[in-house]
């Protein structure tokens, strides 16, 4: 790598749909170019890139990984990433970190979710891509048919690299460049050397995307795919400008793309070497940095030593001297740095823009198993979510529950199993409690006095409380309507604190009441008698007593989803929605994907996920975030009362 000058550097992100075939290409790049002398599968679990443990049970890539090879004199860095929507933030962190895309699609499948996912955030990004059919040697494949659909559903200057270009090609690349396509057009004879430097200059700018028909398990094809990453992708100079802002300014610039100007990247991954610990892979832009020396986080605002650089092949490492823009490396042990960091040159500070990264989605509530495993748990989970932001770790403060959030079911599996192998920590998984509140429906007064003698100094409060409902998240408002002293000024706090304590522990179940209006209004006191706890008891008691006749009710969280499946799957997923009891608001066409816009109770799509995959065979994808709370229906409501511990007690 300290060999290679930018313009011989190459940097590509593998793509897709889950299942279409992208570390079998990878490996097959790397085979066809000398990388490996024997090509792995997934089926046997050798693969390059698959090399986690969970991976090669799974099949499947749940984790990003950083691999090169050298090909006709260039150095290719290739990032392949998972292409299941729950292992989402490798895929995105890796698309930042290269200067151009492969897109790879299954012959037989076309395009899938999946694949409209990434092609638009290519779009977003502004990279250059290259697509791979892949699989064209099943007898399902329809690779003709496969980009007659690109050319629909994405662009119509997606076209067939032939060797030599045919007159459709020549055409297409000749509107791509006016010189050209005045020579076109007035019949002149048009040179290969122009046609190439043309197609070059229109894929960088994403004027044409070039399509290559080929198979990872016959290699057919592969050698091509080299071809055209060689000669129509750009080197780290050629690229889109990178983006930053100067961290004190906040004006922005453009980062200059050289090995001769300072130093700057970007990491994009922290992977766990059980060897060597952490290891953090960046992505440099400009500049050069050297082995056994440092650089500045402008993130942490702190200074950074680095011990020996590595170019990583999978899992094995090779240690470099240095390295400079447009190459990815790794270091082990870092104190300060951390995925998503901007580092620099101390004197030439910027900022690149942040990650977005999707809420989770799914969550499960986790217990230790022991108390081993409880003191360990929480700086684990911390360790965790570091490593991966669409990871999330909370505890509600109502349930208490600790909950770990993901992207979906598989996530959140793979990091439960984490714990236990990297740290040694068993948990109990489980659904989470929903955290219903109670409300009320209608004013009510009551009286609530507590009396008590038994020998010396007794208790004595008496309170008249009104209560009122208020508007959803207004949550609670005391007002103190005393007059004439009948409840000592030192005392209203007490019956506040009463009240208070009485809406958390609620009244017809033990979920908190909220969004009610408390007003203290009469009452009576004894001198010797009366004291602070007498007054929060007295509270309480008229709080319980006017809460229950002013029609108590049960509120559940209603959330905000926004489902992205395949026309072909709209059928189920409305009917399955109202079946949850969900209101549809409204289906955006995007393409041939359909996006439905719902509000549903968070008891009903805990588990959507799940049950989303199953019904789209993992075509679909959603969001969901919080949006308020509504009353339960009453038959519902019924069903909460009754396994609700404060319901049997009374029974009993």
């Amino acid at each position: 790598m300290d060999n290679f000058k930018p313009e011989a550097k190459r940097s590509v992100v593998l793509v897709s749909h889950a299942h279409a075939g992208k570390t079998s290409v990878a490996e097959a790049m790397l085979f066809a170019a000398g990388a490996v002398t024997r090509k792995g599968t997934v089926a046997e679990g050798n693969t390059v890139s698959d090399y986690n443990p969970d991976e090669i049970l799974r099949k499947n890539s749940i984790n990003s990984s950083a691999l090169n090879l050298t090909w006709r004199g260039h150095f290719i860095q290739i990032i392949d990433t998972p292409g299941y929507a729950d292992f989402a933030a490798d895929m995105i962190s890796g698309l930042r970190a290269a200067d151009s895309a492969i897109v790879i699609i299954d012959a037989a499948g076309g395009i899938e979710v999946g694949t409209q996912r990434v092609w638009d955030m290519c779009d977003e990004l502004g990279l250059p891509r290259l697509v791979f059919i892949n699989k064209t040697d099943k007898e399902n494949g329809h690779a003709d048919n496969v980009v007659k659909e690109i050319q629909e559903r994405f662009s119509k200057s997606a076209c067939v690299i032939e060797t030599p270009f045919s007159a459709q090609l020549i055409e297409v690349i000749a509107e791509s460049d006016d010189a050209l396509l005045e020579k076109y057009l007035e019949g002149k004879e048009i040179k290969d050397e122009e046609l190439h430097k043309a197609l070059k200059n229109a894929v960088e700018q994403g004027r044409i995307f070039p399509v290559i028909f080929g198979s990872a398990l016959t290699g057919a094809g592969v050698k091509e795919l080299l071809d055209g990453i060689v000669d129509d992708l750009p080197s780290p100079e050629e690229r889109r400008p990178v983006q930053a802002c100067d961290p004190n300014s906040k004006e922005k610039k453009e980062v200059k793309l050289s090995e001769d100007a300072p130093f700057s990247a970007l990491v994009f991954k922290s992977v766990f070497d059980p060897f060597v610990g952490q290891l953090t892979l960046m992505r440099i832009f400009s500049g050069k940095i050297m082995s056994n020396t440092g650089f500045y986080n402008v993130t942490r605002g702190a200074k950074e030593r680095i011990g020996q650089l590595m170019v990583l092949q999978g899992k094995e490492q090779r240690p470099v001297a240095s390295a400079s823009c447009g190459d990815i490396v790794a270091v082990a042990k870092l104190k300060e740095t951390h995925l998503g960091d901007c580092l620099a040159d101390e004197k030439y500070l910027i900022f690149f823009d942040p990650f977005i990264f999707p809420e989770p989605v799914y969550s499960s509530s986790v217990k230790p198993k022991t108390r081993a495993d409880e003191e360990k748990i929480s700086e684990a989970l911390s360790k965790l979510c570091a490593s991966d932001p669409t990871f999330k770790i909370s505890r509600d403060p109502q349930t208490k529950e600790m909950v770990i959030s993901g992207m979906g079911d598989q996530h959140v599996d793979v990091m439960v199993k984490r714990l236990k192998d990297r740290f040694h920590v068993e948990v109990e998984i489980g659904t989470p409690k929903i955290p219903y509140k109670e409300t009320i429906k209608k004013p009510a007064r009551a009286q609530g006095k507590h009396k008590k003698q038994s020998g010396g100094r007794g208790q004595y409060g008496d309170v008249w409380l009104e209560l009122e409902p208020l508007d959803r998240s207004r949550a609670f408002e005391f007002v103190d309507k005393i007059v004439g002293g009948a409840i000592p000024r030192n005392f209203i706090p007490s019956v506040e604190k009463g009240v208070k304590n009485a809406m958390d522990q609620g009244v017809v179940t033990n979920f908190p009441m909220v969004d009610v209006r408390a007003t203290v209004y009469d009452g009576s006191y004894h001198d010797v008698d009366s004291s602070d706890i007498a007054f929060q008891i007295a509270g309480a008691l008229a709080f319980r007593k006017a809460a229950m006749e002013a029609v108590p009710v049960l509120l559940e969280p209603i959330m905000d989803v926004e489902i992205t499946v395949p026309e072909d799957c709209m059928g189920a997923i409305p009917a399955d929605l109202n079946s949850r009891r969900g209101r549809v608001l409204g289906v955006e066409a995007r393409s041939k994907n359909q996006t439905i816009k719902a509000k549903v109770p968070l008891s009903e799509v805990y588990r959507y996920a799940t049950d989303l995959r199953s019904m789209t065979g993992g075509r679909g994808s959603y969001v969901m975030r919080f949006s308020h709370y509504e009353e339960v229906p009453v038959k519902i409501a019924q069903g909460i009362i009754a396994q609700n511990p404060k319901h049997k007690q009374q029974e009993e």
